[in-house]
């Protein structure tokens, strides 16, 4: 059988997942940054790589002490953390580590600067999430979606 030829490669130009979880109640630090990270798509419901927990929590560890973090020192604490809660030392390189700070930037949750990583300024996940995901993002992928509505209406 001859091999189909791809006619395109859809690429988003912005992709969000969103899902709703009961409401947070006697839960451990880790298992609420857990639980929003199952909540913004950063985690998938089942999945047992969860470092992207440990670096997030990490972060918002550090944001306690306005504390900006190198990769290598994220690494470490990642570890530290694990090791501490007696989970398995799964997706502790530094390239992963790294691979996951970059979902948390692309989310507009952490950012790069001066070679360290932090939560956006310093600031509040919730000021964050309204200002760069529901106001700019959400808005941007719902808008683009009701020009497709619009345009499918027209046919």
């Amino acid at each position: 059988m001859p091999k189909q030829k791809t006619i395109s490669k859809d690429i988003p130009l912005a992709e969000i997942t969103l899902r709703r979880y009961e409401k947070p109640a006697n839960l451990s630090d880790r298992e609420l940054v857990r639980k929003l990270c199952l909540s913004i798509g950063l985690l998938q419901p089942g999945d047992s790589r969860d470092v992207v927990v440990d670096v997030f929590n990490v972060l918002i560890k550090a944001k306690k002490g306005e504390k900006s973090l190198t990769s290598d020192e994220i690494c470490s604490l990642v570890i530290e953390d694990r090791k501490n809660l007696k989970l398995a030392m799964l997706g502790i390189a530094s390239s992963n580590i790294r691979r996951q700070l970059k979902r948390l930037k692309d989310l507009l949750l952490v950012e790069k600067r001066l070679n360290a990583y932090r939560i956006t300024e310093h600031g509040s996940l919730n000021d964050i999430f309204e200002e760069k995901i529901e106001k700019m993002l959400l808005s941007s992928v719902n808008s683009r979606i009701k020009e497709y509505l619009k345009k499918i209406d027209e046919l």
